[in-house]
């Protein structure tokens, strides 16, 4: 029989696999408990002995997940955000019956609504990784119709500026409030591509000088595996700068980025925006010092996968975003026809056209 935890009604079965399940009906009304009750025992007897699925609401599906993510995702947030999007539309389906029409319906929806393919795609795959979840970890026997179901996204944006634009901004901030902090920040970032969270979470623990190294943890990086990065002068001069402050203020704090009272930075955007604003720095995001770090690597020419590694990226389809920033690569290989046919190595040597088709390739 359905019993009350403070306002809500809850209810008692057993499951088809013999485990004694208790829940929240999630009403306030008796007889609509007992209801529900009535049916998951209905349920559980249907599926036990007659080899049946019982029906699997959207929201049943996202309980279940919500409540994994929340102990293992570090954008849990972001994934709440997303799935009050889907549940505006997929209240109350049966994910059972679950198919690739409902996907396209929504899709257009979202289209109509003025949604970009980015962000209509990241919302599905939320769809798509609750439905796997269940599956995997509940056996639910569930269809997955998100699968080739995404639609195709522009290219990605790719902003950056120039050095003489960061020293503009540089010079712009050290004349506001917490000025010499966003400095710090901006040269670290660029000198280091870390990310903004990267960066305020970073603890002076995880910073060796002597080794010119900052240590980040699997908990700490997006992509959530370990990584060391390498400190140049520019980031050793930043990461001086933000000790020299401590010991003036906050000697105990274990923060890098922290105020005088020695309690953790958790913003700088509208320092940040004001720098931008005030120095005629347009359409520049916090995350672009990120792009910025990159391009400047691949304009003076290293190779896209030593980029990869120290930007923390989890496949080289991220990094290679920068490759039309280096065009020296292909000026080099079209340099070859400027020259004479007799000085062509080329020449009466298949093997070596081969093998140098074959590098044109890998590029």
């Amino acid at each position: 029989m359905p019993y009350k935890r403070g306002k809500t009604w809850w209810v008692s079965y057993t499951a088809a696999d013999g485990t004694y399940t208790r829940r929240s009906a999630g009403t306030e009304d008796y007889a609509a408990a007992k209801a529900i009750e009535q049916e998951q025992r209905g349920a559980a007897w249907r599926q036990k002995e007659l080899g049946i699925d019982p029906p699997r609401s959207f929201e049943d599906v996202m309980i279940e997940y919500l409540g994994h993510a929340q102990q293992s995702q570090k954008s849990f947030e972001t994934t709440q955000y997303r799935v009050k999007s889907l549940q505006r539309h997929f209240a109350g389906v049966v994910m059972n019956d679950l198919a690739g029409k409902d996907v396209r319906e929504y899709s257009s929806m979202r289209t109509k609504a003025g949604k970009s393919p980015a962000t209509i795609n990241r919302e599905l795959a939320a769809l798509s990784a609750a439905i796997n979840w269940c599956v995997v970890e509940m056996e639910w026997r569930l269809p997955n119709p998100v699968k080739g179901r995404t639609l195709k996204e522009p290219e990605g944006r790719v902003r950056w500026i120039t050095r003489a634009e960061l020293d503009s901004m540089c010079r712009v901030a050290r004349k506001q409030r917490f000025g010499v902090m966003l400095e710090d920040f901006m040269r670290l970032a660029v000198n280091t591509g870390c990310r903004k969270e990267e960066m305020l979470g970073l603890e002076w623990r995880r910073v060796d000088f002597a080794n010119r190294l900052i240590y980040l943890d699997g908990e700490h990086t997006k992509a959530a595996k370990r990584r060391s990065i390498p400190l140049n002068e520019g980031s050793l001069a930043a990461l001086r700068s933000r000790m020299a402050e401590r010991a003036e203020h906050c000697p105990a704090t274990p923060w890098v980025f922290a105020r005088k009272n020695g309690a953790k930075v958790t913003d700088l955007s509208e320092g940040f925006e004001r720098a931008c604003e005030k120095s005629g720095i347009t359409d520049f995001t916090i995350h672009d010092l990120r792009h910025t770090c990159a391009a400047w690597l691949v304009s003076a020419g290293v190779p896209l996968i030593e980029i990869r590694d120290l930007l923390g990226h989890s496949t080289i389809q991220m990094t290679e975003k920068y490759a039309h920033l280096a065009p020296a690569r292909v000026r080099d290989a079209v340099s070859v026809l400027d020259k004479p046919v007799s000085q062509s190595r080329y020449i009466d040597n298949p093997a070596a056209l081969q093998e140098g088709l074959l590098k044109l390739v890998k590029h």
